[in-house]
């Protein structure tokens, strides 16, 4: 299936009707971004090839995929597993490189095992691809981690990369990988840069992922929202359809080829504006303020929002959803399955 430009990509609604009969893989597919992606390519038409080890501390759920299991196909495979995922790889056309380890705290516990399935099962897909289907499009979800504290705001893609943790390391060691398969093989690989994102099929049980399930599953349990600092820390929040839509888009377009693009939104906001909007939503819970603990500062990034005008330009997307319409349309989700993902 023939790549597409930006031009032609300006005038589609719904990316994902791209795919219709296309061979589609993504790896952490029963995770939050890949169920949702699942979701959106199996109602177009695409044959899907969902890839998760279920490992428990990693996101991927069985309940993710309730509404989808005869219309797509799930492989219980490792990402580090060579033999299966050669053979995985060679069938499809186009790949979503979701799998990953995302806790920061995690990371700095036991940063090998973060190395490991981050940076080296994402050279091992790359070079699988090489091997076995180099016209293969691959796209990578990347972190705005690697850009560490800001130096200046909006941070774009030309701003200096100062990780602050063994997540924010590996995750940029796969992208430059992913970029070097682009310009050294001619591998059809994108990286997009996410930010904030959430909404429906995110794990809320444990502690050490990112923070906004964390405060989804404090909410529901009327338990109290702990802000360190002054609470007006600014994120910008991606609804997760939209960042679907901007990863449908980079998969089809040949002007994304060996480009990395931020995703991002243009109503940056408070880290207590955003818990205390929550907690309406919800109708429980509460949001008291905290010092720091010496742990969590040495890795806080302050201030974040990033530009994704190359993303604008480059795959004519730009999110849709605001925070209090996704806030609903998460907790929409999560109030009748809630046991499900606690």
């Amino acid at each position: 299936m023939a790549a597409i430009d930006t031009n032609s990509l300006s005038a589609v609604e719904n990316p994902a009707e791209l795919y219709d009969g296309a061979n589609v893989l993504v790896t952490g597919g029963l995770g939050f971004l890949g169920s949702n992606l699942g979701f959106a390519l199996a109602a177009a038409g695409a044959s899907v090839t969902l890839v998760d080890s279920l490992l428990p501390q990693y996101g991927g759920n069985p309940h993710n995929i309730e509404g989808i299991q005869g219309k797509v196909a799930v492989s219980y495979t490792d990402v580090r597993d060579s033999y299966a995922m050669a053979y995985l790889i060679s069938r499809h056309d186009f790949i979503f490189n979701f799998a990953g380890q995302v806790s920061h705290r995690d990371s700095i516990d036991d940063p090998l095992t973060d190395l490991e399935i981050n940076t080296s099962a994402s050279l091992n897909l790359l070079e699988l691809v090489r091997k076995n289907n180099p016209g293969a499009s691959v796209v990578y979800a990347g972190t705005r981690q690697v850009y560490g504290r800001p130096e200046y705001l909006p941070v774009d893609e030309k701003h200096p990369l100062h990780p602050t943790d063994a997540n924010g390391i590996s995750n940029l060691a796969a992208e430059m990988y992913h970029g070097m398969y682009a310009e050294l093989h001619g591998i059809r690989a994108t990286s997009l840069r996410m930010t904030n994102t959430y909404g429906p099929r995110q794990r809320l049980a444990g502690t050490t992922q990112a923070f906004v399930p964390i405060f989804v599953r404090k909410a529901f349990r009327d338990e109290t929202i702990t802000i360190y600092g002054d609470g007006n820390q600014r994120r910008d929040f991606v609804y997760v359809t939209d960042a679907v839509d901007a990863f449908l888009r980079a998969g089809r377009c040949a002007d994304a080829v060996g480009k990395i693009m931020n995703l991002g939104h243009p109503d940056p906001m408070g880290l207590k504006d955003f818990a205390d909007l929550l907690c309406e939503v919800v109708g429980t819970g509460r949001v008291a303020l905290a010092p720091w603990p010496p742990d969590y500062e040495k890795i806080d990034i302050g201030d974040y929002y990033g530009s994704f005008e190359l993303a604008s330009k480059t795959l004519a997307w730009r999110p849709t959803v605001g925070v209090k319409d996704g806030l609903t349309r998460t907790i929409e989700f999560y109030r009748p399955r809630i046991a499900e993902y606690m």
